[in-house]
Parts: structure tokens; C-alpha cells; sequence
């Protein structure tokens, strides 16, 4: 008997310390898929002159992912940013997901990301609560930042924006990225939470993620109602606070709620229109006109959902659409990378949008704009002064 205890122990400690090793790797390599191209397309003079190539939104801190090695999975990490000549990347924070989610209607009654988070054997702390799970990824990105030898950055204010750009024209290989939340459901019904993230450098927040809230409806929730009356305050107290909101998943009768309270720009941080791909996931010419009025900014997608198409062409038609729809100035991208989806490029195959894009008609200040200057001139706009 005693034997048979210790061969059982051994076969589980074996099976557990499989689980922990491999089971997140593979979540991340089977789900953060990209297409293929050769490397022999991505080089061109012009494409390595633009001066900020930046990217509204990213989940990697989603991933227990080695940022500062190049990896054959997944979409973003350091060496693919400098070989992309990405300036600068949004971090979303991920810190709940339902299970079986869609486009179209999701329950709030379960959590993958509680597992995703004991699998990778963060804190425990972390496996019950969306607040401290979020709180540990922006933490994640400022130990990225300590860890980098001054070649990668989080930003949090316009003079330390401002900062970044003069010393990246004499270091090309610098690079910068930003907080932000999606969902802001890991505020956990505390309008005071608001602070505590602002002081873990979040500057922007998406309302909701793919279900409704106790701050608002969302695009995929069972109810799709708009703000709630917490939902009014933390509006308000974003507002006098700086802080940057994103539409992106919000419930249309959400989006008409933000729009009559505030004025200041907003975001749809990662999106596709419905005038080229008519889902649920997308917005309407009304609230892509209605964000482009008050000088806010559109983040298109680079997968297929958001853009009815697989490859970065796909991507460039939408562009097109929303630029020729609100002004060129007001589209950028928003690619959704490590976001549990495939996308048509990875960090380092931007060019090909940048081709893709010249191939759709636009001039090359135009493409600078779309590909990361109209991000830049956003933030030097709307993120607090310092």
C-alpha cells in the first residue's frame, strides 16, 4: 500500500509539474496565432524613416512570456518591436474573461483568466480577485521597464512622452509603452479603486470587456444597456482625472451615454467599422462620425473578426473606410495582438501594414499618421501634463 501511495504522489507531482510547466505555453502558442510572410517583404527604406510606429492595443501581459527574447509564438515582445521599429505599444490589462466567449452575448458568471493565473503560478492572490490579477500585470510592465537597461519605458505623463521622442531620434532601438485596462470591472464596485490604478500608471480604460458590468453595458453582454448610475461617476472622475476613454466592447447604447457626458476625445482602442464588416464587434458610421468630431481617435484591427479578411489588406480597406469617413488624422491601429486571436502580422511584420496601406492609396505623411503619428499627437493632447 505504502508503495502504491508513493507511485500515486510521484504520478501526480509528475502531472502537476507538467500542468504548471506546459499547459500555459501551449494556451499561448495555440491561441496567439499570426500569419505567415517572408522576410525578404518587410525591409524598406522608407518604412524604417518613419519616425513613431505605435499600437493602441496588446495583451501580452495576459501571457508569462519572456519579453526580452524573440519568440516563434504569440505577437509582441522587445526584440520584435525594435526589429518592427515599433516606438511605441498600449498594454492592455486582461482580468476577466467568461468561458465560451463570443461576439454576441456573454454571461459575467465565469472567469478563465482565475485559472489562467494558478496555471502560471502567480500570486494566489491573483486567482480570486480581477483587481489584484490587474494590478499584478501593470506591475509586470514597470518590472519590464527596470529590467531593460533603459531600452524600454512606461509612460504615464506628455512631458515623459515628450522626453522619449527627443531621445529616440538619437537610439532608434527605444521603445515605450502605456496602460491601460480592459474592462474596468477589476475596479471591483470601488470608484476609489480609480486612484489605485492611475497610480499604477493606467491611462486609459475600456469600460467593459465582453460582458455587462457594474459600470456599463457591453457589445457581447446579455443586456447591452448603457451606463449605470456608478457607471455616470466614474465618467466624471475619469474626466477630472485625465484618464483616457475607450470604447472598445461598449454597448452601443453605452457608447451614446459616454458621448452625452463628456466631451473630451475618446478612443476605441481596438476595432472594426460596420460600413466593411458588420458584426456586432464593430462600430457604426454614426459613432465612428460622432468620435471623430470631438478629435477622438480609432484603433482598426488586425483580425479577422474586426476586419472580414485575413491578411493586412483586410486591414487597409477599413482604414480606408474610417479615414475617408472622419479624417485621416483620427484612424490608427489597434491590433489586438496577444489577445488570444490570430492576427494577419506579428510586431516585427508591420511594414506589410505600412504596404498594404500604400497600396490602398495613401501618401506616405498619410501613412505616417495611420501607423503610429496620430497616436503620438493624441497622447501629447490628452495624457495628463506630467
Amino acid at each position: 500500500m505504502r508503495k502504491f501511495l508513493l507511485l500515486c504522489f510521484s504520478v501526480l507531482g509528475t502531472g502537476a509539474l507538467a500542468f504548471f510547466t506546459f499547459a500555459p505555453r501551449y494556451i499561448d502558442q495555440s491561441k496567439n496565432l499570426t500569419g505567415t510572410y517572408p522576410e525578404a517583404f518587410l525591409r524598406q527604406t522608407w518604412y524604417d524613416s518613419i519616425p513613431f510606429i505605435a499600437d493602441l492595443h496588446c495583451d501580452l501581459l495576459l501571457w508569462d512570456r519572456d519579453f526580452f527574447k524573440h519568440h516563434s509564438y504569440g505577437h509582441v515582445d522587445l526584440p520584435r518591436m525594435q526589429q518592427g521599429s515599433m516606438a511605441f505599444q498600449a498594454f492592455t490589462v486582461v482580468s476577466k474573461v467568461p468561458a465560451g466567449i463570443n461576439i454576441e452575448r456573454n454571461p459575467s458568471t465565469s472567469d478563465q483568466i482565475g485559472l489562467l493565473s494558478f496555471a502560471q503560478l502567480r500570486s494566489p492572490a491573483t486567482w480570486f480577485s480581477s483587481k489584484a490579477r490587474a494590478l499584478d500585470q501593470c506591475s509586470q510592465l514597470h518590472e519590464y521597464a527596470d529590467r531593460s537597461e533603459g531600452m524600454f519605458r512606461v509612460i504615464t505623463s506628455q512631458q515623459e512622452l515628450q522626453t522619449f521622442i527627443k531621445d529616440r531620434k538619437s537610439n532608434q532601438k527605444l521603445t515605450a509603452g502605456m496602460l491601460g485596462l480592459e474592462g474596468a470591472h477589476c475596479l471591483e464596485n470601488d470608484l476609489s479603486n480609480l486612484q489605485v490604478f492611475y497610480n499604477a500608471g493606467v491611462r486609459y480604460i475600456g469600460l467593459t470587456h465582453f460582458f455587462d458590468n457594474e459600470w456599463a453595458g457591453s457589445a457581447h453582454g446579455e443586456k447591452k444597456e448603457g451606463l449605470t448610475g456608478l457607471g455616470k461617476q466614474l465618467i466624471r472622475k475619469m474626466d477630472s482625472s485625465n484618464m483616457i476613454i475607450d470604447l472598445a466592447h461598449a454597448s452601443m447604447k453605452t457608447i451614446d451615454d459616454v458621448l452625452a457626458l463628456t466631451k473630451r476625445p475618446i478612443i476605441v482602442s481596438h476595432t472594426g467599422v460596420k460600413g466593411v464588416c458588420n458584426n456586432q464587434r464593430n462600430l457604426s458610421d454614426q459613432h465612428l462620425i460622432a468620435i471623430g468630431k470631438r478629435n477622438g481617435l480609432v484603433g482598426i484591427g488586425l483580425w479577422e473578426t474586426a476586419v472580414c479578411g485575413t491578411d493586412v489588406s483586410a486591414t487597409a480597406r477599413s482604414i480606408r473606410y474610417a479615414a475617408d469617413l472622419i479624417g485621416v488624422d483620427k484612424v490608427a491601429l489597434g491590433s489586438d495582438f496577444d489577445g488570444a486571436i490570430g492576427t494577419h502580422v506579428d510586431a516585427a511584420g508591420l511594414p506589410l501594414v505600412a504596404m498594404a496601406l500604400e497600396q490602398e492609396g495613401f501618401d506616405r505623411a498619410e501613412i505616417e499618421l495611420i501607423m503610429g503619428g496620430n497616436i503620438r499627437d493624441f497622447l501629447l493632447r490628452n495624457l495628463p501634463a506630467n
